[in-house]
């Protein structure tokens, strides 16, 4: 029986606006990490640049082992520059 594949892509924007995008084929019951080692993206990124804790899918966060879906943009989130709650203090002052 042959096994069902699909689609995701797989986003990181760099600080200077370079955005890296990977689509990978994948297996049913793939999950998050498993498409970011699958693309080879870390391969071009810095070391420290994915933290498990700072992912998400279309704009939502999601843990490293949530599954995925035909279609799914995995995005790989770059830690703040500076705390929301810093900025609008340092604008109010």
């Amino acid at each position: 029986m042959a096994e069902h594949t699909f689609t995701v892509e797989v986003v990181y924007a760099g600080p200077k606006s370079s955005i890296q995008r990977r689509r990978v084929e994948l297996r049913e019951g793939s999950t998050v990490m498993h498409a970011i080692e699958a693309c080879g993206i870390t391969l071009s990124l810095p070391v420290g640049a994915i933290d498990p804790t700072c992912l998400g899918i279309f704009g939502r966060k999601v843990a490293p082992d949530q599954l995925v879906r035909s279609g799914d943009r995995i995005e790989i989130y770059r830690p703040l520059a500076l705390d929301p709650k810093e900025a609008r203090r340092r604008r109010t002052r």
